[in-house]
């Protein structure tokens, strides 16, 4: 039998499903390619990192979802037209979320940049044309949409946790990734 009572309490201090935790581990393999030795590739490490990030997803929207269903609703938005205005911006967020996904890939949307898995230019088709970072910001749609059509002003709070954690990210991935676009352009004009 295996005593987990150490691991819980380190979990209860570190909150591994956030975005900025993640970018700090890829930001570290990016540094001493640990993963990629571990793992044996580039690739898979991204993709173990992939499959780790949906997998606390998951967890994240279960316990969103447990927290809203917890708490008491909003009698102002518990209304018809706060449902559909809800399902409206869940959709639209869920629509920049799938086709980002599909316009970046798997090591694209899953920080494979970091791991050296390097796109060939940077993608401005759909949904990158019409706003930065629509992966962040149709994920916090999604939740923002979830908390209106449950009328639940925890949701509504969570929701400016992870718009706020997203807008974080941004500020450090953004220039990271940059960076390292702009060391492969200068590595291919010295060849």
């Amino acid at each position: 039998q295996v005593d987990v009572t150490a691991m819980a309490r380190l979990f209860g201090y570190v909150d591994v499903t956030d975005s900025g935790f993640i970018a700090a581990v890829a930001r570290w393999e990016h540094k001493t390619r640990a993963l990629s030795q571990v793992f044996g590739s580039p690739r898979a490490a991204c993709y173990c990192l992939g499959a780790v990030i949906l997998m606390l997803n998951c967890v994240r929207s279960h316990r969103f979802t447990e927290a809203m269903k917890s708490q008491p609703k909003l009698e102002g938005l518990d209304c018809h037209w706060a449902y559909y205005s809800g399902l409206a911006i869940l959709a639209v967020g869920t629509l920049f979320v799938i086709s980002s996904f599909l316009a970046l890939g798997f090591t694209g949307t899953f920080l494979g940049d970091y791991f050296g898995i390097l796109m060939e230019a940077k993608v401005t088709s759909f949904p990158f044309s019409v706003l930065d970072n629509p992966m962040y910001w149709g994920s916090t749609a999604i939740y923002l949409g979830w908390s209106l059509m449950h009328a639940s002003p925890a949701g509504l709070l969570l929701t400016a946790v992870v718009a706020i954690s997203y807008t974080i990210a941004v500020l450090y991935e953004g220039p990271f990734t940059e960076e390292i676009y702009r060391q492969k352009q200068k590595g291919a004009k010295n060849k």
